[in-house]
Order: structure tokens, then C-alpha cells, then sequence
């Protein structure tokens, strides 16, 4: 036998010998989920615009929207889901254990995340930075003039690196008031116990916008991180984070073909093929992730593209009133971008 020949036999039992450990464990997070007949999501729990029950206990939020996204990628119904709120220093830890089946909880990506948490972030669904909060009534324009301010701020997460970082870059002193609970950090704020309160920008707007007086903050201009915020599964399921990938991935694409919620219906009849696959008209995409071939319908359907869970929960007619910026599509000079659905 040639060398070469040897070498083609070598690889052939290799991938004889692996593809039962491979295929042992693909499919083990979906299968879960079917089971049991839901997706356990982790969320907020207290943070206007992302995660939060309203008055009546309906869960709102864009990454409870994401939630009910993956929901009904899966069933084909975003109502089969279940939320769980959790602190920032919980949730990574329920991840891993598998108290729930994803992570949709404004949590940054990082190497250490990635790595060490052994976590799989997704597609971004917010970009975000890092600022600060006051009270007018201290007279701060700039977050450089914070020298000696205690500052409120969450424990287990990467807003305290962040702000250490920047107050020794600085040359400044602080003192941090470490609250675990996000409600009660904003009550502490709010409180008067501490002259800043410091998270992402959009956390900032959800605090201040369901406070008892919000014309009397400001959140200063500086910036000082990126924080870009995705859903997060476990190592080791590829084709459950395909899916969680994806249902994001669907909203984003959505939008950049002019697919809403409202037309969704009329677009099955469009004769665009790019069109045709991503509804599932034209056969393969369900399949190649194990779902129904009209998972992105469904999505779309049920819960929206992104710029419409954009507008429904941050955009600029709530009470955050946010601009979409770096969350707007990359034909509108944003950073949301999506590969093709093929």
C-alpha cells in the first residue's frame, strides 16, 4: 500500500471511530427541550426594555422577545417558554448547571466567557458601552469629574473592571457600593447612598426611565467601554447553538428583506428566492438545523424582525427612547448583519 493510500485509509477510520462520540451528544439541549415542552430562559428580572414582568406578570423585554424568538423557532409557538430571573453573579452558574437552556440576560461577550466560563456567545442582539448616571442636582458634566465619588455598581460583572479601569486611568479615586440585586442597586442610587451609578448606557435609560423622577438624572457623556450583549449556551451542543443562533440571526435578516410581522404572509408568495428560502417556501434551512422548514416564519410571524422588537421595547417612542446607532442594520450604519440564509 502507498503511503498516500495509507494515509486515505488512516482518515476514513477516524472518521468511523468519531462520528458515534459526535453524534452522541448533538441534538442532547434540543432533545431536553422537547421533552419537557418549553425553553428555560435566564433574563433580567428587573430592567426595563430587556427583561421585566409588567403590572399584569407579562414578561417584556428585547431579550425576552429573543426568548420567544428561539421558542418558536423550536415549536413553532413563542408562548412555550419559561422565564427566570437571575442576578448577574447567578447567571452564568445556571447556565452552566443547566438550570436553564439559554442565556438571554444583557450579558457581554468576552474571551474569559468564552473560554474559561466555557460558554458560546451567539449574534449580538444589543451593542452597548459602558457610562454613568448622576443626579443633576451634583452639578457633573463629565464622568472626569468623578474624582472621590462612591459609585454604585453590580457585582460579577464586567461593569466593575470597567470602572476601576477608568477612575485609575484617570488618576481618580472612588468608592464602590456593591449591590447584587439590579432593583435594589437602583434603589440605593436613588437613595442617595452613592453619587453614580454606573452600568451599560441602555441599563442606564431602562433604570432612570421607570424611576420616580427621571428629568432630575442625566447619563454623562463619556463612554467608556464595548459591550457587545448576546445570548449564551453551553459548550458542547453545536446544533443547539446553531438554533439559538439563528432564531437572532432571523430577526436580523428579516428587516434587511423587509419582512415584518404585518406582511410576513404576503411575503410567501414573493417570487425573490432569498425570500423563498429564508420562509421556508423554497425547502433546506429547517432541515439542515433540525427545525421546521418554517422556523423563520414562525419567528417572524410571532414575534418580529429586529427593528420591530427594537421599537416595541427601547426605540425611541417608549420611555427609554432610544436611537437604534450601532443597532441599526449595516445598510444603515449599524453594526446588525446577517449571513445568508443558505
Amino acid at each position: 500500500m502507498t503511503t498516500r493510500k495509507k494515509i486515505a485509509a488512516l482518515a476514513v477510520m477516524l472518521i468511523l471511530v468519531t462520528l458515534p462520540a459526535m453524534t452522541s451528544w448533538a441534538g442532547e439541549t434540543l432533545n431536553a427541550v422537547r421533552a419537557k415542552g418549553y425553553v428555560t430562559v435566564g433574563v433580567n428580572g428587573s430592567l426595563f426594555g430587556f427583561g421585566q414582568p409588567d403590572a399584569k406578570g407579562v414578561w417584556k423585554g428585547l431579550d425576552v422577545d429573543t426568548g420567544r424568538a428561539i421558542a418558536a423557532a423550536v415549536f413553532g409557538d413563542a408562548s412555550k417558554v419559561k422565564f427566570i430571573p437571575l442576578t448577574a453573579v447567578q447567571r452564568f452558574t445556571a447556565l452552566q448547571s443547566g438550570e436553564i437552556d439559554v442565556l438571554c440576560r444583557n450579558a457581554t461577550r468576552t474571551l474569559s466567557r468564552d473560554t474559561a466560563m466555557g460558554l458560546n456567545f451567539v449574534t449580538v442582539n444589543y451593542y452597548d458601552g459602558q457610562g454613568f448616571m448622576v443626579s443633576k442636582k451634583l452639578g457633573v458634566k463629565s464622568a472626569k469629574e468623578l474624582d472621590g465619588a462612591t459609585v454604585c455598581v453590580l457585582p460579577g460583572t464586567t461593569t466593575e473592571q470597567n470602572v476601576a479601569d477608568f477612575f485609575r486611568t484617570n488618576g481618580m479615586k472612588w468608592k464602590p457600593v456593591v449591590i447584587e440585586q439590579t432593583a435594589e442597586l437602583a434603589k440605593a442610587f436613588f437613595a442617595g447612598r452613592c453619587d453614580v451609578l454606573t452600568s451599560d448606557a441602555s441599563q442606564l435609560a431602562g433604570t432612570r426611565a421607570v424611576s420616580p423622577n427621571p428629568s432630575e438624572y442625566v447619563i454623562l457623556p463619556e463612554i467608556i467601554s464595548k459591550e457587545p450583549l448576546a445570548p449564551a449556551v453551553r459548550h458542547g451542543d453545536d446544533q443547539w447553538r446553531d438554533i439559538v443562533d439563528y432564531a437572532v440571526l432571523a430577526m436580523i435578516d428579516a428587516e434587511e428583506l423587509g419582512i415584518t410581522s404585518k406582511n410576513v404572509d404576503e411575503m410567501l408568495k414573493s417570487k425573490n428566492p432569498k425570500v423563498q428560502r429564508f420562509l421556508g417556501v423554497i425547502k433546506g434551512n429547517g432541515k439542515s438545523l433540525g427545525l421546521d422548514e418554517k422556523f423563520a416564519y414562525n419567528i417572524i410571524k410571532q414575534v418580529g424582525n429586529y427593528g420591530e422588537v427594537f421599537e416595541r421595547n427601547v426605540g425611541v417612542n417608549t420611555k427609554l427612547g432610544l436611537k437604534r446607532g450601532l443597532n441599526a442594520l449595516w445598510t444603515q450604519g449599524g453594526l446588525m448583519y446577517s449571513p445568508p440564509f443558505k
